[in-house]
């Protein structure tokens, strides 16, 4: 199964590109920066500043919010730590 991530915006500190890597000395900092989102979103507050959420994991719309959206990729964050992994992408 292909996944794809996109944002305009990225919790983890990384800038959207055609490819780009998280290394391993930056994994547990995006690794604590999207639990600490998740948690934001679950009290309501924004975790992104400025940008719209919406609390209780769903948007307005219906979607799911954050925490549904962002436990693949925090579960990829934990593997590739937890074995000393870069994480590569590209399209």
């Amino acid at each position: 199964m292909l996944v794809t991530f996109q944002s305009t915006a990225a919790i983890i500190g990384k800038h959207t590109a055609l490819y780009g890597v998280v290394t391993t000395d930056e994994l547990p900092g995006a690794i604590a920066a999207l639990e600490s989102a998740i948690r934001d979103e679950s009290v309501g507050k924004s975790p992104l500043d400025g940008l719209h959420h919406a609390p209780h994991g769903h948007d307005d719309d219906g979607r799911d919010g954050l925490r549904q959206r962002a436990v693949p990729l925090l579960d990829m964050l934990k593997a590739a730590e937890s074995v000393g992994a870069d994480i590569v992408w590209g399209l």
